[in-house]
């Protein structure tokens, strides 16, 4: 929603839980401190940058408390160094026992934090399997990653 505040997105999320107010309060802070966006509290969601933005989806996600977060794309139209944050905060939900599945075309910043990936092409799985085995798939070398990639 992009005229209310942060705190006011992800609030809204909150108010849909069956919690007393100052429980809803505490999850807010958390989910602020948490996704190191405690500094934008006030600030509207139309003014955020593109990896603002996603921490802010993220954190909206994560007031449901979900077992499993789907991110699609969460790369794109982000700069390096938010990438750097989105991948941390990737981390910090497998370390809460959290499921991630990311469907991305950024195959340097996908591999380099997942467990398990496929590599779809026509509609089909071209590959699965660990990261570091995707990478020496020469199927997979030669429709999508080049040559010459390394993670």
């Amino acid at each position: 929603f992009r005229k209310l505040t942060v705190a006011e997105n992800i609030r809204a999320i909150l108010e849909l839980r069956d919690m007393e107010e100052e429980e809803i309060h505490a999850q807010l802070d958390t989910l602020l401190h948490d996704l190191h966006i405690a500094h934008l509290r006030n600030s509207p969601a139309i003014s955020l940058s593109g990896g603002e933005r996603r921490r802010v989806e993220i954190a909206r996600a994560l007031a449901t408390q979900p077992r499993f977060i789907l991110l699609d794309e969460p790369f794109a139209g982000v700069d390096p160094i938010a990438v750097l944050d989105i991948q941390k905060i990737i981390r910090f939900l497998k370390e809460r026992d959290i499921g991630v599945l990311i469907t991305d075309h950024n195959v340097r910043e996908t591999l380099g934090i997942c467990d398990r990936a496929y590599i779809i092409n026509d509609g089909s799985v071209l590959a699965a399997g660990k990261p570091e085995e995707i990478v020496y798939n020469e199927s997979v070398r030669k429709v999508y990653l080049g040559e010459h990639f390394r993670l």
